[in-house]
């Protein structure tokens, strides 16, 4: 068999290789020519994706990558994997996924299977991007080509989260459907989870990102409270996780990041409006997590004037670009905001993040594009009016940053177990 998988992502990547491990040809593409060819000479252009991963698949003959959306009639299915992120105005923007489909009908063939990993609202799949598909290819979803989505569950750097592993909701356009793509994802993944449609599979992802949206925005909120209190939100939630029952830790943080949990719930509101329904439980939490930020610029600020210092014309280095630990994906970062926040009060601002050496032009924060990490050592740390911690990499000696920094601003619980002394320390 042989397959497409466009868009070669964060999602689309891991997927191809998984997909290759298991014997099944891929033919991976995206717009993308410098990925490309550091693909076909075995390289890996993300952190946690072994260069041996992606060298053996292309030695194989399993794995190859193009540019060229025209060879997916070569394919007996297709998977799209392209970015569905909010416009300026905090609405969804399908421009890719809807290119994409626009780009690839013409060269389908009779019989091909299209799915969707894009995490997008429900009706996506069976209304938009099947009306490209037809109307582009001539043919109709269900009858000469099949059509489906299964959401993507990917969770960089962490061990425990392998493709291969992870079940896979699948729901099908038609019954035929979901049974090509239910026999499609079976050759690569151990479990898979047939649902009704396409809207159950594209609502289910929404639901789980919402739940993680959700239950942050619970945990900052107390957060605010218990310091208000006296009280360290770590310290309580390390107790309550120990309830064997009823109770999962989620964990407070600086604002939210990366592709999933501060985008896809606004593809649910803005949706819902269009049955007249008005989504205020995930818009309170959207507002939550959007005010992080600006409450720890706060703290930066009462950390500094501790010291008899102001923002304007402190040194500040943010620890951390990246929008999670161990990894080197800073889209959506809340540093990113962090760093707009302080530099808009007059702080002079550097930053160190060993898996982000270099900022790339982003649509929100291309005026950051070029700047480069800071080394790691003594005398660039001591240089410092203070850091503030807002991803924890692993890589990090916490130890070392407490014994040369003049001050810490830490949002992550990063400095726990280190010896410093309380009063250089502010938990934000």
């Amino acid at each position: 068999m042989k397959i497409a998988v466009i868009g070669l992502g964060y999602v689309g990547l891991p997927l191809s290789l998984q997909f290759a491990r298991s014997c099944v040809t891929v033919l991976g593409l995206d717009a993308d020519a410098k990925k490309v060819h550091l693909l076909n000479d075995g390289y890996s252009y993300i952190k946690h994706i072994e260069p041996s991963t992606v060298a053996e698949s292309v030695r194989s003959g399993k794995f190859f990558a193009s540019t060229e959306l025209s060879r997916v009639r070569e394919a007996e299915a297709v998977i799209i994997c392209v970015p569905t992120p909010l416009s300026k105005n905090r609405e969804p923007d399908l421009s890719y996924v809807l290119e994409t489909g626009r780009s690839i009908a013409p060269h389908l063939v009779r019989g091909t299977l299209v799915v969707l990993e894009s995490t997008t609202y429900p009706g996506t799949t069976d209304e938009h991007l099947r009306a490209v598909l037809e109307q582009g290819s001539d043919m109709k979803a269900g009858v000469d080509f099949h059509l489906a989505f299964s959401p993507e569950r990917e969770d960089p750097a962490n061990e425990q989260s392998k493709v291969k592993s992870i079940p896979k909701v699948v729901g099908g356009y038609t019954r035929a459907c979901l049974d090509r793509a239910m026999a499609l994802y079976g050759k690569a993944i151990d479990t898979l989870v047939p649902v009704s449609s396409c809207r159950v599979a594209e609502g289910t992802k929404l639901l789980e990102t919402i739940f993680r949206s959700v239950n942050i925005a619970l945990v900052n909120e107390l957060k605010l409270v218990y310091r208000a209190m006296g009280i360290d939100i770590w310290e309580v939630i390390e107790a309550a996780k120990t309830k064997p029952f009823g109770f999962m830790p989620f964990y407070p943080g600086p604002g939210l990041g990366g592709h999933c949990i501060p985008i896809d719930p606004f593809y649910l509101t803005w949706k819902a409006r269009e049955y007249g329904k008005h989504t205020r439980f995930i818009e309170l939490a959207g507002e939550i997590n959007t005010a992080m930020p600006e409450y720890v610029a706060h703290r930066v600020a009462e950390a500094l004037n501790a010291r008899n210092k102001a923002v304007k014309g402190s040194r500040v280095l943010v620890l951390g670009l990246a929008y999670k630990p161990n990894v080197d994906d800073e889209r959506e970062s809340p540093s990113y905001v962090l760093m707009d926040l302080l530099s808009e009060r007059g702080a002079e601002l550097e930053y160190y993040d060993p898996y982000v050496p270099v900022i790339k032009p982003t649509r929100e924060h291309s005026h950051w594009a070029g700047k480069k990490s800071v080394e790691w050592d003594r005398a660039t740390i001591e240089s410092f009016d203070l850091v503030l911690i807002a991803t924890n990499h692993g890589c990090v000696s916490y130890q070392e940053l407490a014994d040369w920094a003049q001050g810490i601003v830490d949002t992550r619980n990063a400095m726990s177990g280190t010896h410093v002394r309380p009063d250089k320390v502010w938990k934000a």
